[in-house]
């Protein structure tokens, strides 16, 4: 298309996109001649549409590539109270009337992290389908990308581990993708990447060693909670890692009991909850069955404040998560 304009947060699959509109805009031919990478508040607009004007030498097409287009956004914010209508000549009002008829022989790609969606360029953009829109993806979606990244890889992950690196290590993409570079180079071979691997690249608890924290903190058996905790903490991480594990097994099963609650069926829980393997499944029914009322509200909210204490107390870490640990068992 002669325009594009990307908004949103997730980076990485943005890029991604960017680059393929990029080759083929440019084709074979010289990119130094017939490429303009501009900034947004850096660049004047005026600038941007000579740009976006002028004819391609030796390619198809011209590529104009302008980022952080939310400056200009924010400085009409900034500048008055106005509705958010940008018809008052500003450089997004400059874009839309270019954007209205663009030239053919340029692509002109802008990219915002955010922009109201007011503006008028934006609806431009929806109305006529050169809007992409970048969204974090879903947590179902997250997952997804850490199995599809794996197979590119060549190597084969369950939907559990898959769901615990996207848990541990997400929601951010560019993150997961790092994970299973080096899981991959890990496993090596088309080796399948499996909970060792996880243990040994991301984190040094298993999803074993966290389900049983939950199932000694379930029976209040403190000294069982504590000596796992022991054997899996890694000083040099502060113990965020083990943090992250346990609190996804929680929230793994906090989300098989709100499905149950809402009606679902144990295979749907499952499914909702991430738990592929019949035996997951059963571990789940099993622990939903054993819960006392309000009791999932209470261990979340011990989990986010630990989380806060591990980020900006100066107690050791080790201390702060047997703290919690012992909170938990508290009836």
């Amino acid at each position: 298309l002669p325009v594009y304009l990307f908004v949103g947060d997730e980076r990485l699959l943005r890029d991604r996109a960017i680059e393929a509109v990029r080759a083929a805009a440019l084709g074979s031919g010289i990119a130094a001649f017939n490429e303009d990478k501009l900034t947004a508040g850096e660049t004047s607009v005026d600038r941007i549409v000579s740009a976006a004007r002028t004819v391609p030498m030796m390619a198809p097409k011209r590529f104009v590539f302008v980022r952080s287009l939310e400056r200009w956004d924010k400085q009409k914010a900034d500048g008055d109270d106005e509705s958010a209508d940008d018809g008052g000549g500003t450089p997004l009002d400059d874009l839309h009337e270019y954007a209205k008829a663009p030239v053919d022989s340029t692509c002109l790609v802008l990219v915002a992290t955010k922009l109201d969606g007011r503006r008028r360029l934006v609806a431009l953009a929806r109305k006529q389908g050169f809007l992409v829109e970048c969204n974090p993806l879903e947590p179902n979606e997250t997952v997804e990308f850490v199995i599809d990244s794996c197979a590119e890889r060549g190597h084969e992950i369950d939907r559990e581990t898959a769901a615990l690196v996207a848990e541990l290590v997400g929601p951010e993409l560019s993150p997961i993708l790092d994970a299973v570079e080096r899981l991959s180079l890990f496993v090596g071979g088309k080796n399948p990447i499996d909970d060792e691997a996880v243990r040994q690249c991301v984190t040094r608890v298993r999803a074993a060693d966290t389900w049983a924290v939950v199932g000694a903190v379930q029976n209040r058996d403190v000294a069982a909670a504590l000596a796992t905790l022991k054997e899996a903490y890694d000083p040099r991480d502060r113990g965020l890692p083990m943090l992250g594990a346990i609190a996804w097994s929680i929230r793994q099963l906090a989300k098989y009991k709100c499905a149950l609650d809402e009606g679902a069926g144990g295979g749907e829980a499952a499914r909702r909850a991430a738990a592929f393997s019949p035996s997951r499944a059963r571990e789940l029914a099993a622990r939903a069955r054993a819960l006392r009322p309000r009791e999932l509200e209470r261990w979340l909210t011990v989990l986010a404040e630990t989380d806060l204490a591990l980020k900006g107390s100066k107690r050791a870490p080790d201390a702060v998560l047997e703290d919690m640990v012992t909170r938990l068992c508290r009836r």
